[in-house]
């Protein structure tokens, strides 16, 4: 089966995204504001989808047990400020409960740790903390309003490439001025929504055995099927450096990704991999 049955084989199989027609309505409002004439100069601004975050594998369809990919989400959040700053508008697909852009100067706990209560029980931010509490909500409320930012939560590896296909197909119609930067950390196994069973496993029937099967590799079809023309940033982690560099060559090759990133797990050495002939006819130098 090729990549472009399996993964139709996936999506029919898998459970319904929630409020898809309003992730639809949000992503042609936002790409159509972005399109249309900016500061008189004609012609489509430049978009990115940013992806952050890790999936997570549902082991029952009344989930209480998953697997989870993990990912704290900063390089995603923190790679969408830079976005902004440097004149892309950014759809952040995000996982639920991980970094966002504009908070990474904010402490962990930033509603209890930035504020307090005054005497007569109102709550401000406390003075160490106003700077960057107000640099943030500022930088934010900036993106956001002005119809640059436009966030889109997931949690399941089932949610995410549903949301993700929306993007690319919404974003194919502005060819080589779209662009992917995919860090989010994909599960590249999961259970089948038709085998998973419904109700909690139990505990008392004994050992766990469990098959999972392959999540389709869906980087060639975002690139030859969903929106061909973009540029496309991918990222791989290995703890073998030679499959680290096989897998790279692949997503460089196979999949006509224009720019892949790599880390070693067990070094964390960086290496960065460029196609000089990406589809979308851009490249990095």
């Amino acid at each position: 089966m090729d990549a472009v049955a399996e993964t139709t084989s996936f999506f029919n199989t898998a459970p319904l995204l929630k409020d898809a027609d309003t992730i639809t309505r949000k992503l042609t409002q936002f790409i159509d504001h972005n399109t249309s004439s900016l500061s008189g100069i004609v012609g489509p601004r430049r978009v990115v989808c940013v992806t952050s975050g890790g999936t997570t594998v549902p082991l029952e369809q009344r989930c209480v047990r998953y697997i989870d990919n993990f990912s704290s989400g900063h390089r995603g959040a923190t790679s969408t400020e830079y976005f902004l700053k440097s004149g892309y508008s950014v759809i952040f697909l995000y996982r639920r409960g991980t970094c966002q852009p504009f908070c990474r100067s904010l402490p962990d706990d930033a509603l209890l740790e930035c504020f307090e209560l005054t005497d007569d029980s109102c709550i401000k931010v406390q003075e160490s903390q106003s700077e960057v509490v107000k640099r943030a909500i500022k930088e934010h409320h900036k993106a956001v309003s002005g119809g640059l930012l436009l966030k889109l939560p997931f949690t399941t590896i089932f949610e995410y490439l549903q949301i993700l296909r929306l993007i690319a197909t919404s974003m194919k119609i502005i060819g080589a001025s779209g662009m992917f930067y995919l860090a989010a950390a994909v599960s590249d196994f999961y259970v089948p929504w038709e085998t998973m069973v419904v109700h909690k496993i139990q505990s008392a029937s004994g050992p766990l055995d469990m098959r999972l099967a392959q999540v389709p590799k869906m980087l060639s079809v975002l690139r030859n099927e969903w929106a061909p023309e973009a540029f496309c940033v991918s990222f791989k982690l290995e703890t073998d450096k030679e499959i680290l560099l096989e897998k790279a060559d692949t997503a460089l090759k196979r999949c006509r990704i224009s720019f892949d990133k790599t880390t070693c797990g067990q070094t964390f050495d960086f290496h960065q991999y460029v196609n000089n002939k990406p589809a979308s006819g851009l490249c990095f130098s």
